[in-house]
């Protein structure tokens, strides 16, 4: 481990490995871009996964998308998000995290929950896979939103500043839930439990938004910077996404209309 805000565990890697290989053997032009540096070691079979989801293939691809070339696209991953939360047994905080990106949007994305149910005892389906793709939609949860009216924010649990409160608070919400892990919180927001998700911090990368953000707009979601500003997903992009992070399932212009002017100045893209 590389200190308390840095946690890599060998959970991280192997599952960086077992995902990169795997895409990298089926899809061998895609780029590839996950949080681990890794070694170019071998890989060894047991890590490789070769299988399909017959459910996916079922759907039909968007027309927008029939001619895209394997070359034009880049897989952001990573591997567990919510590392901090894995280490301290929060294990409902934790997933795994692989999002498509076509010219520099994210247009689709698989979150997986493997401990999901944990708690629920000894006789039930542990983990579930969330995955959507702009276009067809969003599968593997039920989608629900928060009463009207009501405003649940949630936020960090680990990196809160004085700006991540002073944001909350401008706000003025009915509560705020704080838990680890992007994935965790885009969940949150599509199963109805927090109306708006709100990260007034440069803390978070690109490999924790692009699967969350293509789930999310594929349900009509939206989620951008504390600016405003939609995030890009190319190759090139710098991994940081530097100006925070506003998201909701519905009713964005009454969250993005609140933020206050002083902590956009204190944020730049």
């Amino acid at each position: 481990q590389t200190g308390a805000n840095d946690l890599q565990t060998k959970a991280d890697r192997l599952v960086q490995m077992s995902i990169c290989a795997s895409l990298a053997r089926k899809f061998p032009k895609v780029t590839i871009i996950g949080e681990e540096e890794l070694p170019a070691d071998e890989v060894t079979e047991e890590l490789i996964e070769d299988g399909h989801c017959e459910e996916i293939l079922k759907k039909t691809c968007p027309a927008q998308y029939t001619g895209i070339k394997e070359e034009e696209l880049v897989i952001w991953v990573d591997p567990l998000d919510g590392t901090k939360e894995y280490t301290e047994g929060l294990l409902d905080h934790v997933t795994v995290l692989i999002g498509i990106a076509y010219g520099g949007k994210a247009i689709a994305g698989v979150i997986n929950q493997p401990y999901y149910n944990y708690e629920a005892g000894a006789d039930v389906v542990l983990g579930r896979t969330i995955w959507g793709v702009v276009g067809i939609g969003a599968f593997g949860f039920q989608l629900t939103e928060v009463p009207a009216g009501k405003h649940i924010i949630i936020t960090t649990r680990s990196h809160s500043s004085t700006l991540v409160n002073d944001c909350i608070s401008a706000l003025n919400p009915d509560s705020v839930i704080r838990v680890g892990g992007a994935g965790n919180k885009i969940i949150q927001l599509i199963e109805g439990k927090a109306s708006a998700y709100v990260f007034a911090s440069p803390g978070c990368k690109k490999w924790d938004t692009c699967a969350p953000e293509a789930i999310l707009h594929a349900v009509g979601g939206k989620i951008t910077d504390i600016h405003g500003n939609s995030f890009q997903y190319n190759k090139e992009v710098k991994h940081m996404n530097s100006a925070g992070v506003l998201a909701t399932l519905r009713n964005y212009d009454y969250y993005a209309s609140r933020i206050p002017n002083t902590v956009k100045q204190s944020l730049v893209p």
